[in-house]
């Protein structure tokens, strides 16, 4: 195949032969220079003097250092901003901070550099618009398209109408030719500038004859900017210039077709070196098909299929193009072995390396992670690091200590906690400063690189990608560290935290190769010039190719189209245009597009897939990929009591096997919702995976108000069995000592501190704990109604041995649990369970209590189980009782549980008319656990499923 640069290689070769050395060729990017010298080195077929090979960036900032007065070099990218935010704040008397200021300086600069390039008269681009709108008629610069396209602006911008917006626009725009000239000035006195900055100077001051070389070949360009066709007007009146248009005359010989629209006046301007060469291979047959994806990743996961059909021969002539530069990834985990060589021209974003996380990591702990009030971290930036595979590379105590916060609900740890051993001392060091999180971050990265050191040989690429990344990083966090040290970026903590994130996810890490070797995997830009026989697009979506046309700026569109300035025509143009030169010589071509309408993806194919279907005379085959998925249905699970899973029974809940067996409420109360839930949890013993959240669920609550409750009623009891109400209303008047009584719960239950250590609460946790202290005080007015009683006992763990009836013998096992409180009075023990959750149940009958049902009244049977228990132990009546704190403010509220339909319902102030029926039950229900031919099935009932700690296990 007889590509577009080896044409140019030819015919440059047969002008000039063996000695190139006063030649410079110039391309609208560096890479086709690499693939330009192959095929240069294949015509001549012995040594020659090779010419220079220059971008054309390259080439301006070359020649702006050559200048002996003033030479300036570009700028980085951040300093030209916070240069701006300066001269900024003064004209505009703005107190904006630089944080808010950075995207809009970034927009600012954009539109300077574009007013740069195409040699923008700014004084009047930024006159006071009704200047502008009284002078328009003297604009005698202005052709006939800009000058409608002015008085367009001015038709649809009255100034006479003011709004709140267009006050906000005009004054701004008012001093944006003032902050235009300063920032230049500024930029120009330290010798940096933005490019069209850097480009305009060049131009402004060129002189052709002094240039260094004797000819300058432009290969490959396509739209030029008013800076470069001055440029390439003064080498060639220079005689200095040759020039090489890569096009196809299927959309050059088309008057309004968008690909040709700046090549057709290019090859007017400047006349092509290669007059007597046609370019018409887009016409010739070609095999070409549309494929539709369902989905971007099924285009990734087709590319093995593409190759075994297209790559055959020299794989260098076969190329993977992204449209989406986000497949990067699932394409080069589809590319299957029996490709040799590989090179990939786009860059790996730094973002999805292991070293941006591990960086995010340590700058969350040092800003938001890190409170210096109280000189101590959060638990939840603490643990991001210590799980981190750095940290857990480079300490061998990471994972312990990890363990150890969790386990014991460290939710804020003091540096000194943190700190064992040195890497983990170097992490968990306070930085207060900006210039001090530069040099921790700096010292962390190079702790890691000493991971990649011991695996330096291996040959594995990601390895070398993230070696790479390591030191990417690694220059960026340094280069801001030299901007602060110097003054140029004075900023918050904040700022600086999320200025750096921003740089490191913007950049990204070039893969290095040989480039004129192996399938080519590129982005749409890097494919200028070049030319594939077999060609795949992936992503050929509206949104994607061209570029959704979302750009901003400060210049409106009319105002832009007048001055001759970038619009949306330019960048559609463009991208048209790449889309047909790089079919205009492949052979094999296959386009896919994703379907799915999802975010911001429409399903819609590019319309450059549109319109090619419509222009090529020949064939396009339309095909679809189909995923060939199948419903998936969770299958039910059922556990066979097999002799083993009968041995692990026994062993649990048999006292001759063991002699702390027992059956607690919550363990039948869970077999009766659902026995897979049992089987997993009190048979298999499995555990859920602990997690520690600074968030107070509705079970870390009802613990932190029992043991409220607990210290408030052991200290009534310290003074003696008999609680009154004066003791009550003592306590209700002095809200200090209530409130002690919660923060002791609290750092006993949840922070786990020593007691003498103030507990730290964020702010839903403040809530929380003044939730439960409400809660007390309703506790302690219900009580007080309730008094003088006896209090009994305070969580009080009682039991019972019972014998269970089965087919192969008797099971001794036992029933017990904790009682939350037991209080007597007139001659009743009343057994109280406390509730800060859920509503009152009536149970129509006992049987109800031991059918599983949707909202069976689990509380009930629990506490009818501690009657029965407590009847059996003591001489006196027993009413179970359920008291729920948030519903008991009524002056009817009645704690007492109710039992019967509707009308019938009675409260339970004594359980002995139930016992019996109670215990028959209770034994049935525990003979059928010991069933050997009854299985441990699935719930039935979905709600029971909803915060299920085995709901991804079971599926259900």
């Amino acid at each position: 195949m007889e590509t577009f640069l080896s044409i140019v290689a030819k015919d440059l070769y047969k002008r000039h032969g063996a000695d190139l050395s006063r030649v410079a060729v110039i391309f609208p990017n560096k890479r086709a220079g690499l693939f330009f010298n192959e095929h240069l080195a294949e015509e001549a077929n012995r040594p020659i003097w090779s010419p220079a090979y220059l971008s054309i960036s390259e080439l301006f900032q070359q020649l702006s250092a050559q200048r002996s007065e003033n030479p300036l070099k570009l700028g980085n990218s951040i300093k030209l901003v916070c240069e701006l935010y300066k001269i900024f704040r003064e004209e505009t008397k703005s107190e904006e901070t630089l944080d808010d200021f950075y995207f809009w300086g970034e927009l600012l600069i954009s539109d300077f550099d574009d007013a740069d390039k195409n040699l923008v008269d700014a004084d009047k681009l930024f006159s006071n618009l009704q200047d502008l709108k009284n002078i328009m008629d003297d604009f005698d610069f202005l052709n006939e398209d800009q000058e409608a396209a002015i008085r367009q602006f001015f038709q649809n911008f009255s100034i006479e109408k003011r709004t709140a917006l267009k006050e906000k626009f005009i004054s701004l725009w008012d001093v944006l030719g003032n902050i235009y000239h300063r920032y230049k000035e500024e930029l120009a006195n330290q010798q940096i500038a933005y490019e069209g900055m850097l480009y305009r100077s060049v131009i402004e001051q060129l002189d052709a004859s002094q240039m260094k070389y004797d000819t300058y070949v432009f290969v490959g360009f396509n739209v030029l900017n008013k800076v470069e066709t001055k440029f390439f007007q003064l080498l060639r009146d220079a005689g200095k210039a040759l020039f090489y248009w890569d096009y196809d005359e299927f959309y050059t010989n088309e008057k309004n077709h968008e690909a040709g629209e700046f090549i057709r006046r290019n090859l007017k301007e400047f006349p092509s070196a290669l007059s007597g060469v046609t370019f018409n291979k887009m016409i010739q047959p070609k095999k070409v098909r549309f494929v539709a994806s369902s989905t971007e990743n099924a285009q990734a996961r087709f590319l093995p299929e593409w190759i075994r059909g297209n790559v055959t021969g020299k794989e260098s002539e076969s190329a993977v193009v992204l449209c989406n530069e986000a497949l990067l990834l699932p394409v080069l985990h589809s590319i299957p072995d029996s490709v040799q060589h590989v090179n990939i021209t786009m860059g790996f974003p730094l973002a999805q390396t292991p070293v941006h996380s591990f960086i995010t990591a340590l700058l969350e702990l040092q800003t938001e992670g890190f409170r210096t009030d109280t000189g101590r971290y959060a638990y939840a930036a603490v643990q991001a690091v210590l799980k981190h595979p750095y940290t857990r590379q480079l300490s061998s105590k990471a994972n312990e200590l990890e363990k150890d916060l969790t386990e014991k609900n460290r939710f804020y740890p003091l540096p000194s906690e943190l700190k064992q051993d040195d890497f983990l001392g170097m992490l968990f060091t306070p930085q207060l400063s900006n210039m001090d999180l530069c040099r921790y971050l700096s010292d962390a990265l190079k702790e890691v690189a000493t991971i990649y050191n011991k695996e330096k040989e291996s040959d594995d690429v990601f390895n070398q990608l993230y070696r790479e990344s390591l030191f990417k990083a690694y220059t960026l966090i340094n280069r801001l560290g030299s901007m602060i040290d110097k003054g140029d970026l004075i900023v918050q903590t904040g700022t600086f935290k999320r200025l750096l994130n921003k740089v490191l996810s913007a950049s990204n890490i070039p893969f290095h190769g040989e480039p004129a070797i192996g399938m080519q995997v590129m982005g749409v830009l890097e494919t200028r010039n070049l030319d594939f026989k077999n060609l795949v697009m992936m992503s050929l979506n509206e949104g994607q190719l061209p570029k959704g046309s979302g750009d901003s700026s400060f210049i409106p569109y009319n105002l832009r189209k007048a001055f001759g300035m970038t619009t949306i025509e330019h960048k559609n143009a463009v991208y048209a245009y790449y889309f047909y030169r790089l079919m205009q010589r492949a052979e094999n071509i296959t386009l896919m597009y994703n379907t799915a309408s999802d975010g911001l993806n429409r399903g819609e194919w590019s319309r450059f897939m549109l319109q090619f279907l419509i222009e090529w005379p020949h064939e396009i085959a339309r095909e679809y990929l189909e995923a060939g998925q199948s419903p998936q249905t969770a299958k039910e699970i059922i556990i066979v009591k097999t002799p083993e899973v009968m041995k692990r029974l026994q062993n649990f809940y048999d006292v001759r096997c063991n002699k702390r067996a027992q059956f607690s409420p919550s363990a039948l109360n869970t077999y009766m919702d659902c026995q897979l839930k049992f089987y997993y949890t009190y048979v298999a013993k499995l555990k859920p995976k602990p997690e520690v959240s600074s968030e107070i669920d509705s079970a870390m609550f009802g613990t932190i108000f029992h043991r409220s409750a607990e210290l408030i009623y052991g200290d009534f009891k310290a003074h003696g069995n008999v609680v009154n109400k004066e003791q009550i209303e003592q306590l209700l008047h002095n809200d200090v000592k209530l409130q002690g009584y919660v923060d002791r719960a609290f750092k006993e239950e949840f922070f786990q501190v020593p007691l003498d250590e103030k507990p730290e609460y964020n702010g839903v946790q403040l809530v929380n704990s003044k939730v439960i202290a409400s809660y007390i005080r309703q506790l302690l007015r219900n009580d007080k109604e309730y008094a003088p009683f006896t209090l009994v006992d305070m969580e009080k763990k009682v039991s019972e041995d019972i014998t269970i009836p089965t087919a192969k013998g008797d099971i001794l096992s036992r029933i017990g649990g904790t009682i939350d409180r037991m209080d007597s009075k007139d001659g009743t023990l009343r057994i109280v369970d406390y509730k800060t959750g859920g509503f009152p149940k009536a149970a129509a009958d006992i049987a109800a209590l031991f059918t599983p049902a949707e909202n069976r009244p689990n509380y009930i049977f629990q506490t009818f189980l501690y009657a029965a228990i407590m009847t059996r132990q003591q001489k006196q009546k027993v009413a179970p009782s359920l008291l729920y704190i948030h519903q008991a403010a009524s002056a009817d509220y009645k704690p007492y549980i109710e039992i019967g339909l509707r009308n019938n319902k009675t409260f339970v102030e004594d359980f002995t008319p139930y016992e019996e029926e109670f215990r028959e039950l209770l034994t049935q229900l525990l003979s059928d656990i010991f069933n050997s031919e009854q299985p441990f099935n699935q719930t039935k009932f979905v709600n029971k499923c909803e915060f299920c700690d085995f709901k991804a296990l079971c599926k259900k």
